[in-house]
């Protein structure tokens, strides 16, 4: 499912359905045409995550992109309805997509098992929930995180907390959880360094605008590169302004698939072809046999047919063993 051999490429419905299951079908549907691996969703209510209660830990939000709202209006208006997913699952499947998506209860990962899903994603906020990863871990399904809200020490825990669970399918993700995110905040580097550290495989989580952020990322390794997904910025939305429109997709998945078709492998190799482009040694004047070799009937140049020119100096002064025309690519056969 995940590899190294191309990139795994998430479209992030989120909160991007807007209560309008016809949008989210809809928004699935492009989602399919603009080349993307899969589509996450998130399971949640609000009671999942927060307590309906307004004092300064839990009242409305005094800046911001959700400014005045509080989190439990929040995550009510953002949540996906579980009734909503098996739908959306079979639709997403039809289309040839993977859809999985980010628990945050056990119930909520109960809830997702009688679906059959094929793998979890923690968010960013989730990863200090030892708790949870355990009990995702414990199901035998590939694992995504999201390392945004994270520590080194955060990390460790979390990966280790996976593999004592004996499940060693981990993908971390490089993400910056600001919203939206500037390339400055992005530190790509930190991903081969995730690479290294952990021994696992390794992606991006990107909220930044444009493609540049995750072509980079590619460049760095990323395996896998998950973008928020919205048919329509003006229409609104949650998280519609850090989102990318299904043409800006389409193009993100385009480049970032050929950044890793471009990186390639480790090869020196020639071609026949571009061997024969490079300089070699030419007879440059009309010879007699026995005549002496000099710098005035040899050149190296284009094309690579006759001898390397490593053995320009080595042949000076010796002779010719038959009569040469101008343009005769030189060989050791020629010489005596």
């Amino acid at each position: 499912m995940i590899n190294s051999e191309k990139v795994f490429v998430i479209a992030e419905l989120s909160a991007n359905h807007n209560n309008d299951l016809s949008l989210a079908m809809e928004t699935i549907d492009a989602i399919a045409e603009s080349g993307a691996d899969a589509v996450k969703v998130q399971t949640y209510t609000a009671d999942s995550l927060t307590l309906d209660v307004d004092n300064e830990f839990f009242g409305p939000r005094k800046e911001g992109l959700w400014k005045g709202k509080t989190l439990y209006e929040l995550f009510t208006e953002g949540s996906l309805p579980y009734e909503w997913h098996a739908e959306l699952k079979s639709h997403a499947e039809a289309l040839g997509l993977i859809f999985f998506s980010s628990p945050f209860d056990k119930e909520g990962v109960d809830f997702l098992e009688n679906l059959n899903i094929s793998l979890y994603k923690i968010a960013s906020p989730e990863i200090t929930d030892i708790p949870l990863i355990s009990y995702v871990a414990s199901k035998g399904k590939p694992i995504i995180m999201s390392t945004g809200l994270a520590s080194l020490a955060d990390i460790e825990l979390a990966v280790n907390t996976c593999e004592k669970e004996g499940n060693f399918d981990i993908t971390l993700l490089k993400c910056t959880s600001e919203y939206p995110a500037t390339p400055d905040m992005a530190n790509l580097l930190t991903i081969p360094n995730l690479k290294d550290t952990f021994n696992v495989k390794v992606g991006l989580s990107d909220h930044s605008f444009g493609s540049t952020v995750p072509v980079v990322a590619v460049s760095l390794g990323a395996t896998v590169i998950e973008k928020h997904f919205v048919l329509d910025r003006k229409k609104g939305g949650i998280d519609a302004a850090f989102s990318m429109e299904p043409k800006e997709f389409k193009e993100m998945v385009s480049a970032v698939k050929d950044a890793k078709d471009a990186l390639g492998s480790v090869s020196y190799t020639l071609t026949e072809t571009n061997r024969n482009r490079r300089r070699s040694i030419f007879v440059s004047k009309d010879v007699k046999k026995y005549d002496r070799i000099t710098l005035d009937n040899i050149k190296s140049i284009r094309p690579g047919n006759g001898l390397h020119p490593l053995y320009f100096n080595e042949i000076l002064n010796k002779k010719f063993s038959q009569e040469l025309k101008a343009g005769t690519p030189l060989r050791w056969e020629l010489i005596c």
